[in-house]
């Protein structure tokens, strides 16, 4: 059946033929989430496996980046009123999970920086692109918060552990050519030439025996889902707590104020 994506407010979808392009519109605030695009994130890939009118999606971003991740407007609010976290929790988990139980071969196309949930959710997907200017990070600790959203799940089964907690204990961000190098992502790519290869390889996986390549993903990812489940309640409960944290609280104003935070561990 199709599906009716009329009520999305910050996606847009294109279909050509079997292949459905979904872009985040943000663009002015880098594809970052909002409370409303947080909630939508957690209902889309399961909407997308209910469209059985497509076999491929393109998942990317509108403007400079794929996303920015968190909101600082929202992480304000949630820190003001932690009673919204609730609510956090429980599309944080739809959205890793949607991802990994859609059927539909989910191909990232990061035409800029994806960071923090925006990492999380291009890592999630089966195949990622990215221009080589664009830099993958998840800096949850760089505003005093735990990495609960999913990246303490995949990123070590990308680049191991060692490298997985070098990246999630500093937040430093890493371009694009060198988390192809390293197996964060598949291909680094010339900008101009983005659009192209994705839609190459859409056409390629699109042309292929699609029964047969959709129940190999999802035999591949039967792992994936078996660390997901039982990892995502604790990570999450970790980002919850230091969502109460003075830290946290010191890194949002820091932020507003354009200055670096002063940190105490507290």
């Amino acid at each position: 059946m199709d599906v009716d994506y009329s009520g999305y407010r910050y996606f847009l979808f294109e279909k050509e033929g079997r292949t459905l392009t979904v872009t985040m519109n943000r663009p002015d605030q880098l594809n970052a989430m909002t409370g409303e695009m947080h909630e939508e994130t957690s209902r889309l890939f399961y909407d997308l496996g209910m469209d059985y009118s497509i076999d491929v999606v393109i998942l990317t971003g509108a403007g400079r980046a794929f996303s920015a991740g968190g909101d600082i407007a929202g992480m304000r609010e949630m820190y003001e009123k932690p009673e919204l976290f609730d609510f956090s929790i429980h599309e944080a988990k739809k959205v890793v999970f949607g991802i990994l139980d859609c059927e539909k071969i989910i191909i990232a196309k990061v035409n800029g920086d994806a960071v923090g949930l925006g990492a999380t959710i291009a890592l999630f997907c089966d195949v990622i692109f990215a221009a080589d200017h664009a830099r993958f990070g998840d800096p949850h600790v760089k505003v005093g918060l735990a990495a609960g959203d999913g990246g303490a799940v995949i990123w070590p089964q990308a680049i191991g552990y060692a490298r997985a907690k070098e990246y999630l204990l500093t937040g430093d961000l890493i371009n694009a050519k060198d988390a192809a190098a390293m197996g964060l992502i598949n291909h680094a790519v010339p900008a101009d030439e983005l659009d192209a290869r994705v839609d190459a390889f859409a056409k390629k996986i699109g042309s292929g025996a699609m029964k047969s390549i959709k129940y190999s993903k999802m035999a591949i990812n039967i792992g994936l889902k078996q660390l997901a489940h039982s990892m995502m309640d604790s990570c999450i409960t970790y980002e919850a707590l230091t969502n109460h944290s003075e830290d946290h609280g010191e890194a949002i104003t820091a932020f507003e104020e354009k200055r670096k935070p002063k940190f105490t561990g507290r």
